[in-house]
């Protein structure tokens, strides 16, 4: 089983990218009916995000 990232500091920005964990709000959204696979590329995806990733203004 693999944990959700959250960190629960849940902001999103314009992108719709949690500020936290670097999950898209799709992701988020459906992260318990994702395989192990699936949440392994998750995982991968919210790495690439958090060193690539400028935050805009989160919403308010």
């Amino acid at each position: 089983m693999i944990e959700s990232p959250c960190i629960r500091q849940c902001c999103l920005d314009d992108n719709d990218i949690c500020c936290g964990c670097y999950r898209h709000i799709t992701e988020i959204t459906g992260w318990q009916k994702l395989t192990i696979e699936e949440k392994e590329n998750v995982l991968s995806r919210c790495d690439m995000r958090k060193k690539n990733h400028t935050f805009t203004e989160p919403r308010k």
